[in-house]
């Protein structure tokens, strides 16, 4: 009743406009009014985007001070995070799909699709938050104009550049951060320097050391591993070597060292050394007196390298039976290069605006995997090869100021390779969205789009037998490409001056249905058969014995299957308000999903969440304090047969204090899960932390 009552009082004030509303003094506060590009490549403000899309910027991140990227995208609506938290990656999930590339992550703009079979998520990315400078994302196969596969969505992550620490006016500088923490928060540094070479050039350069130590959930257990040690650097230049021309560059490096007992704590204990490596260069032409040619090339390579040493297995000694010793090596070396190329030419037709934007991307996956200890990497993260290539055209047409329709049509072809096997396919997928906008600050939209995700290698390749119990995974070279058939309706708001001079409030909401045909998931095939009850004696030896000692485990083989068709459909909502002295923001999803066959429920789906962050600002603006309140409902419905927990529903808060002393000192402080909550987040199979207390301090250095 009150956001009805909230959206009467704003349409009324939009009826006595003549205009739309003047830009407020609070916009820069509300990250929906920051740039993004993931729905359509063509820049425009998040709120105006007709798409489910939000945007996270670098002071939101800098006031959570996380040391995982999970504790920034709780606050987006549709996103959740898997991890295991003795592993510093992550997997992101939209909208209940994840998994082998059906969210697109994207580092500068280059694809991160590493992927490890295991108990965990399929698919992960290592990226340290500190080293991020602001967080596009666009939920749902509308996004599929930005890469092959995204039937989930998009999430882009741009790095922290020059103008993150120096203002328009500043020639050159430096910033440096120190942050301390409890509870496995040890300590921080972060060094970011940089310099403007007249107008035709800058470069950036940023190193990060984290180390921390395992924490303590809430009831004050230590779960053990959850420590890790990083190193990176980046480096980044930008030459403009003409009015409208710009060639950039990106070299990023990350340095992980763990050690844990998989993700339950309770397996072989390997030690982890990751090198995830990002390095991209790309050339822009754009000039405002030349609308045909809006020009974007870049190409890039992303490398990650986990190399993992065993140490021991105390738990069943299934890798000492197996010959295993102390200092064998598995190693996954998975390699992406790829490139991106389009040009948007703006264009009236009449009375019809135009921004017509034509390119094409190719992707090229390599897997290698090398296995010493036992055999089980191998066969469950196959070598292979596998190609990405899609071209696309999207028009975007405006009449007037009320009315917008944006139609694309993307072509998609892959080819597939690894062992005695080979699988390929192809598929064209329309788009089309219709805005209108009745009112100033308010605009519907509708929206179909298609997308098309092709079988990972993993999912087509992998073949071998199960540690324990001993069951067979078996290939599946004649699985079918997904394909997505998205219908979404939204609405976004935009006014100023709402309660007060120069206040300002923005909000989306969104409800969509996605129909995926041929949705791949693992599923038990053949019949049954008996394995050891002993870890490391050989299957082979039950088929003369079935049903007798050791002998007695029931199992069926497993394989990565087309389900006819899975289902997932729910609401977003996401909005903000401030008003100088403060502000306030909430964001709300309602996920369900299942496969159409069986009405299961797919493990996927998250639990419904809401989100809700609160700031007061003092001292004319130099002190900000506030709290964040995270709300999720419990899941009890997990499928059967799986290694997932059933999670009961539980709040978190969180307390805030930010003060920016001059244009040269700041401090932040967050107490994270303030009440010592013990809470396991779905899909993660170990507690979260409790009670976690961080402070930081940044010193700038810069001259004019």
């Amino acid at each position: 009743m009150a956001g009805v009552s909230l959206l009467s009082l704003l349409t009324a004030q939009a009826q006595d406009a003549a205009t739309p509303p003047a830009p407020s003094t609070a916009d820069a506060a509300i990250s929906l009014d920051a740039l993004t590009v993931t729905s359509t490549k063509t820049e425009e403000p998040a709120i105006d985007a007709l798409s489910a899309t939000s945007v996270v910027t670098r002071e939101q991140i800098s006031r959570l001070q996380p040391s995982r990227l999970s504790e920034v995208l709780r606050d987006v609506p549709g996103v959740t995070t898997q991890e295991n938290q003795n592993d510093p990656a992550q997997a992101i999930n939209i909208r209940g799909l994840q998994d082998f590339g059906r969210v697109n992550v994207l580092v500068d703009g280059a694809r991160q699709n590493f992927q490890t079979s295991g108990h965990s998520a399929n698919g992960v990315f290592y990226l340290d938050p500190e080293l991020v400078g602001g967080i596009d994302i666009t939920r749902g196969p509308a996004s599929t104009i930005y890469g092959s596969g995204a039937i989930g969505g998009v999430v882009s992550f741009r790095t922290r550049s020059i103008d993150d620490i120096l203002a328009p006016d500043e020639r050159a500088g430096a910033v440096q951060k120190w942050g301390f923490g409890t509870n496995g928060q040890k300590f921080l540094n972060s060094t970011a320097l940089g310099a403007r070479i007249g107008t035709g050039a800058d470069v950036f350069g940023q190193f990060v050391y984290r180390d921390n130590a395992p924490y303590r959930d809430g009831l004050g257990n230590l779960v053990r591993d959850t420590g890790n040690e990083l190193t990176a650097g980046l480096a980044k230049f930008n030459v403009r070597p003409a009015d409208g021309h710009e060639i950039s560059g990106t070299a990023l490096v990350q340095d992980f060292d763990f050690a844990n007992n998989g993700t339950s704590n309770a397996g072989a204990r390997f030690r982890n050394a990751v090198q995830a490596d990002t390095y991209t260069l790309g050339y822009r032409f754009a000039r405002p007196d030349v609308p045909l040619m809006d020009f974007s090339a870049k190409g890039y390579l992303t490398t990650t390298h986990n190399t993992l040493t065993f140490l021991n297995d105390t738990a069943s000694g299934l890798y000492g039976n197996l010959g295993v010793r102390a200092g064998n090596r598995i190693s996954y070396d998975i390699e992406t290069t790829g490139f991106d190329i389009h040009n948007t030419a703006r264009f009236d037709t009449g009375v019809l605006g135009h921004a017509l934007t034509i390119g094409g991307d190719a992707v090229f996956d390599r897997v290698r995997t090398t296995d010493e200890a036992g055999g089980f990497g191998s066969a469950f993260t196959p070598s292979g090869r596998r190609t990405l290539a899609g071209a696309f055209i999207q028009d975007e047409v405006r009449y007037a100021a009320w009315l917008r329709v944006i139609g694309a049509l993307r072509y998609d072809q892959y080819d597939l390779a690894g062992g005695n096997y080979q699988s390929g396919g192809d598929r064209l997928s329309p788009k089309i969205t219709v805005g209108v906008s009745p009112l100033p600050g308010i605009e519907f939209y509708g929206t179909y789009a298609e997308g098309y995700r092709a079988p990972s290698i993993t999912e087509t390749l992998v073949q071998g037998i199960h540690p324990f119990p001993a069951f067979n995974i078996l290939p599946n070279p004649t699985l079918k490409p997904e394909v997505a058939h998205n219908i979404e309706g939204g609405v976004n708001l935009k006014y100023n001056d709402v309660l007060a001079a120069g206040d300002a409030f923005r909000a989306k909401a969104n409800v969509f249905q996605n129909e995926i045909d041929n949705y791949i998931n693992i599923a038990p095939v053949g019949p049954t058969y008996f394995v050891p009850a002993i870890a490391g004696i050989p299957a082979s030896i039950c088929a003369a014995r079935p049903g007798r000692f050791p002998c007695v485990i029931p199992v069926r083989s497993f394989q990565y299957l087309n389900v006819a068709r899975a289902e997932l459909s729910g609401v977003e909502l996401e909005g903000a308000y401030d008003w100088g002295g403060g502000f306030v923001s909430l964001a709300a999803t309602h996920i369900e999903g299942r496969n159409r066959a069986t009405r299961e429920t797919l493990l996927t789906v998250p639990p419904d969440r809401i989100s809700t962050t609160l700031g007061l600002r003092f001292l004319e603006g130099a002190l900000t304090v506030g709290t964040r309140l995270t709300l999720v409902d419990s899941r009890r419905d997990v499928p059967a047969g799986t290694t997932i927990l059933a999670t009961k529903g539980y709040g978190i808060v969180d307390l805030f204090a930010t003060y920016q002393a001059n244009d040269r000192v700041r401090a932040d402080f967050i107490l994270q899960n303030a009440f010592d909550k013990r809470y396991t987040q779905y899909l993660n199979l170990l507690p979260s932390p409790g009670l976690t207390a961080k402070a930081a301090i940044s010193i700038k250095f810069a001259t004019r």
